[in-house]
């Protein structure tokens, strides 16, 4: 009986060795929680896609992907916000007169701009937990989207963000 009293014990630190070199542990955090109220940190465009492509699907959507010129337009909006220091559509222009002005044909298009989220985690609850918001990122007939976050070290937000989705018109001819 006194060997299997020590034989047990021996038997469950073995198995714990054999867990300690399990390797399916990520090796950074994913990049929605990656804090982007800090110079040089980075939004990761493909992951935010992803986030609003999935909460898409589970409300009967399609998928969006990112555009370069939506990318552009976000990028501008978020960074005006963060000179001005104030959260408003209408920073510089407002949203319709923008995308008319930047020459993108939407037949449909939305934006979502927030501040004070420090992650995309953060941003798209916030956006997914506001009716109005939660609306635009379930734009019918989206496909193509626009995102970007600003850090402003002076702003008591640190980050502005702005998102566009959008119905581009088709070409004829």
């Amino acid at each position: 009986m006194p060997l299997l009293r020590w034989a047990l014990p021996i038997l469950a630190l073995l198995a714990l060795a054999a867990c300690a070199g399990d390797t399916t542990v990520p090796k950074s955090e994913p990049s929605f929680y990656r804090n982007l109220a800090q110079p040089d940190a980075e939004l990761d465009g493909a992951v935010a896609a992803s986030m609003i492509s999935g909460y898409r699907a589970n409300n009967g959507l399609g998928a969006v992907t990112l555009d370069p010129e939506l990318m552009r337009l976000a990028a501008v909006q978020a960074g005006v916000m963060a000179q001005r220091d104030k959260l408003d559509h209408g920073a510089g222009k407002p949203f319709v007169a923008r995308l008319k002005a930047s020459g993108y044909d939407a037949k449909t298009a939305s934006e979502n701009i927030s501040a004070g989220y420090h992650t995309l985690a953060e941003a798209f609850s916030g956006w997914r937990d506001s009716p109005p918001h939660r609306a635009n990122m379930l734009l019918k007939g989206a496909t193509r989207m626009g995102i970007a976050a600003v850090y402003t070290p002076s702003s008591k937000y640190k980050v502005y963000w702005a998102l566009i989705l959008a119905e581009p018109e088709e070409k004829k001819g």
